[in-house]
């Protein structure tokens, strides 16, 4: 029973010499703890299983039960996960290979955590969010944010005993961002975004003065919702390797990945007249289910069994929706399967207009349909306002003027109402705070992995021919397969010899757009 504080000891059946193993056993103690881990971890793939199930095919009139059962689900695990013999398995545990040490090594960092957090708070948390989420969906459908104000309130005052309650040494926001970047610190998002921001508002101002590139009518010719669907899965599946036989798509408000383990991995999309927000979002999610699907079996219900961190998932949606989806050489070779499936769209264009209408550069009110050069503007904003609720030196009832005057300084742009504006992102009413720095992250990931990979010559002549098996196999050995046992800073210099920096995105940028736009 969870708190007893006695081992749980799993003993191994007795082998004679003719089927001895060539490794050596596995020892009791890590057996009983790798069973722990597998319990904690099989109620956490039940819970994000109702909230998939929330997200697409629940009936509205379900939302409170199925707060509870979150709730209580979320409760168990911490409980299991956090309980003294949970402990004691991790001190006795008796790695005998790496993979073990990577095991013990990540469940202790989990559990040292977890451990602060009463199983009381995760529970009324959990159901906050619970809540919050739902008067989102109705704000955001009325465009009425002081409905859901009282929520992100709660919400917020939820994260700031967080952080309390974890700890930090410099800032709040720290002991938040831990949790999908380890080791990030805002202090280190402070300095990476203003520099980002110094390099990429010049060429933003250049491109704009030097006008269109491309007829962006065609960007909402019309394209029908089921077509949409079908083209976007059916590239999916034959460029980047999502198949039926372990994934499925359906839609939702808000397109997300979810797994339950590498063999069952879900995604969803949403369609609407401006067609490239399902095609692109399905291959953004598609990068992410990738990446689930290619982590090492060897970690299966354990902590590792997971990306790296956010930052890095991200790197892989963005990788597969812009630098591979939105390179001329993939609409070379995708654009007849197009003309088929949406031949509205594509009458009177090639490959080379389409390519330049997708990427296209225009400010908007949106994140999700963000062009390259604006997205991480769009980042910065929601990154600002958050320290600024967790601090206090805004309040919640403010923020959609802040919102409103950071879109204006920023993009140039003010939002019509709330749903546009402040309303438009999940995260908030998720309980996602310190979330949105990772979007960046990845996008300066993404370029530096693709660098590194490229080095390989059968890697660059496949990209170079939208071929992207080769690519597809280098990220699984250099990143996918390790899961979490590698650190985010451990895995990029790994994989890409030298730091995270925003030099190779930066000068991405430049050389993309300015091709494109005919900049000198």
């Amino acid at each position: 029973m969870p708190g007893s504080g006695t081992l749980e000891v799993m003993t191994t059946p007795d082998q004679t010499a003719t089927d001895a193993p060539l490794t050596p056993p596995v020892h009791p103690t890590m057996q009983a703890l790798r069973r722990r881990l597998g319990q904690v971890s099989d109620l956490n793939a039940a819970a994000s299983l109702l909230s998939w199930e929330q997200e697409t095919f629940m009936p509205e009139e379900a939302a409170p039960v199925r707060g509870q059962q979150l709730a209580t689900l979320a409760g168990l695990s911490h409980e299991l996960f956090t309980a003294p013999d949970t402990g004691d398995l991790l001190t006795a545990a008796q790695a005998q290979d790496d993979t073990d040490r990577a095991v013990v090594r990540v469940a202790r960092r989990d559990h040292a955590r977890a451990t602060r957090l009463p199983t009381a708070f995760v529970e009324e948390q959990t159901r906050a969010q619970n809540e919050a989420h739902h008067a989102w969906i109705e704000a955001r459908r009325h465009s009425d944010f002081g409905t859901f104000a009282p929520h992100l309130e709660r919400m917020m005052d939820l994260a700031r005993r967080q952080a309390d309650l974890v700890g930090f040494d410099e800032h709040p926001y720290d002991a938040l961002i831990d949790d999908y970047e380890p080791g990030m610190r805002a202090s280190q998002v402070r300095a990476v975004f203003a520099d980002l921001r110094d390099r990429t508002l010049p060429l933003l101002e250049r491109i704009r003065a030097a006008g269109d590139a491309a007829d962006y009518s065609v960007l909402t010719r019309p394209f029908p919702p089921q077509a949409q669907k079908d083209f976007a899965w059916r590239v999916a599946g034959e460029a980047f390797g999502l198949q039926g036989s372990f994934a499925r798509q359906d839609e939702s408000a808000h397109p997300f990945q979810s797994n339950f383990s590498r063999s069952d991995i879900r995604i969803t999309t949403r369609v609407e007249p401006y067609w490239p927000a399902c095609l692109f979002g399905t291959w953004h999610e598609t990068g992410h289910a990738m990446y689930e699907r290619g982590v090492s079996e060897r970690w299966a219900r354990t902590p590792v069994s997971a990306g790296a961190s956010l930052g890095v998932h991200e790197s892989q949606s963005r990788m597969f929706e812009n630098l591979l989806a939105r390179s001329l050489p993939f609409w070379e070779r995708y654009f007849p399967q197009l003309q088929q499936a949406a031949p509205a769209v594509t009458e009177g264009l090639d490959a080379g207009a389409l390519y330049r209408a997708v990427n296209r550069v225009n400010p908007s009110l949106i994140r999700v349909e963000a062009d390259e050069v604006t997205y991480n503007f769009h980042v910065m904003l929601r990154f600002e306002l958050e320290l600024a609720l967790l601090e206090g030196s805004l309040a919640v009832r403010d923020l959609p003027d802040a919102w409103n005057e950071k879109m204006q300084a920023y993009l140039g742009l003010t939002p019509p109402d709330d749903a546009r504006g402040v309303l438009q992102d999940i995260h908030w009413s998720a309980g996602l705070i310190g979330y949105f720095p990772t979007y960046t992250l990845g996008n300066l990931l993404s370029v530096q992995l693709l660098e590194a990979a490229q080095r390989d010559p059968a890697v660059a002549q496949g990209v170079a021919a939208a071929e992207y098996g080769p690519l597809r196999a280098w990220l699984v050995e250099h990143v996918h397969q390790h899961g979490r046992s590698l650190t985010p800073a451990e895995l990029t210099v790994q994989a890409t010899g030298q730091a995270l920096s925003a030099d190779p995105y930066v000068a991405y940028l430049h050389r993309k757009y300015g091709e494109i736009y005919s900049l000198d």
